[in-house]
């Protein structure tokens, strides 16, 4: 199956936005699809610790691999301002990282969860993943989540579905549930 992704047009840009449950588990969906194909996929999880609960099964596979992020993670919220600027050089070096393996080691679909969110919390430079974005691999297909992409990322992308929350759990008061919402 591999052989065939020799024959794919040129890699495309996906954006997964809006206040709605679901972005990650869309994302997650497209790489275990890409993985069923034979693709070979790299993950990356902004803002969130190693443990989530679709790591373990995508793990599994062969065909995915998982960049590990920091093993404890605080909402930008809750970071005091020394916090955000030690948070933003880790996750600039993260995306330089990330980028720079999905390139030289001809990995299909590259998936940046959270990414957006990052940016728009201050702890993650947008023009980098622009840079990047602009100048990446022809054949490399990117996955893009978080809440209030720029204007700028939405014209570079070439799928845009917003993820719209009418209703959640959480504003009950329900907390999130393991294999559920984590």
């Amino acid at each position: 199956m591999a052989e065939q992704s020799a024959n794919r047009n040129t890699g495309l840009i996906h954006i997964y936005c809006g206040d709605g449950k679901g972005k990650t588990t869309t994302g997650m969906g497209l790489c275990a699809r890409a993985a069923g194909y034979g693709l070979r996929v790299l993950i990356y999880q902004f803002m969130k610790d190693n443990s989530t609960s679709e790591r373990k099964v995508l793990g599994l596979s062969d065909h995915i691999t998982l960049v590990d992020g920091l093993p404890q993670e605080k909402f930008s919220f809750q970071m005091t301002p020394a916090e955000k600027a030690e948070r933003k050089a880790y996750y600039e070096n993260q995306l330089r990282a990330v980028t720079r393996k999905a390139a030289d080691e001809n990995y299909d679909l590259l998936f940046l969860d959270e990414v957006i969110y990052t940016i728009r919390a201050g702890l993650l430079d947008e023009g980098l993943l622009l840079q990047f974005l602009e100048n990446k691999p022809e054949r490399l297909e990117v996955i893009l989540t978080g809440q209030g992409p720029s204007e700028a990322l939405l014209q570079m992308a070439d799928y845009v579905s917003e993820i719209r929350k009418i209703r959640h759990p959480f504003d009950k008061g329900i907390r999130a549930r393991g294999g559920i919402e984590s």
